[in-house]
């Protein structure tokens, strides 16, 4: 576990989320969440790292993905078990090209590097897309800021509070 850190208002903050992240959850009214965070000395950076940190099936981890759709940032939030379909997005979003966002774009978009995106609390506002496998659970488990901590939320409540448009965007199945 970490250390608490203060918050804007000099309150400690017991949340393992990132302090900005934590600092959303208030904002949004989701306190409680960043209280339920956790945190885990090995990087939760991928689907399988977090799953298996959590001990959850790799479906339950909510992955937070940016791509360019004709320049433009927009997340997709995908189960960890699925693949992003780039046909099904740049058609969903009336994109001509989508393309993965590079890293310095995914940092300057949401405020989070790569493996710690959250679903929300970014630093501009950005389209998102949630595809229809996430609620599949009753909780899936999302990046808390870094790629060392997660938080649980149901699903229905992170495709609202991340104001995602609910599609089908994941690649079919073999």
């Amino acid at each position: 576990m970490t250390t608490s850190t203060p918050s804007a208002d000099g309150t400690p903050d017991a949340s393992d989320a990132h302090p900005r992240f934590a600092a959303a959850l208030r904002e949004l009214g989701l306190g409680d969440l960043a209280g339920r965070a956790r945190r885990f000395p090995e990087a939760t950076r991928t689907a399988a790292e977090a799953a298996a940190a959590i001990g959850c099936e790799l479906s339950q981890i909510c992955k937070s993905l940016v791509f360019a759709a004709d320049g433009v940032p927009v997340l997709v939030l995908m189960d960890g078990a699925s693949r992003v379909d780039l046909d099904r997005v740049r058609e969903e979003l009336g994109a001509q090209k989508v393309t993965r966002a590079k890293a310095d774009v995914v940092r300057e978009t949401t405020g989070y590097a790569i493996g710690g995106v959250p679903p929300f609390g970014h630093r501009t506002r950005t389209r998102v897309l949630a595809d229809r496998s996430l609620l599949a659970h009753d909780v899936v488990w999302a990046a808390a800021g870094t790629p060392y901590a997660v938080f649980p939320m149901r699903p229905e409540d992170l495709v609202t509070t991340a104001d995602a448009t609910l599609t089908d965007v994941r690649e079919p199945s073999a």
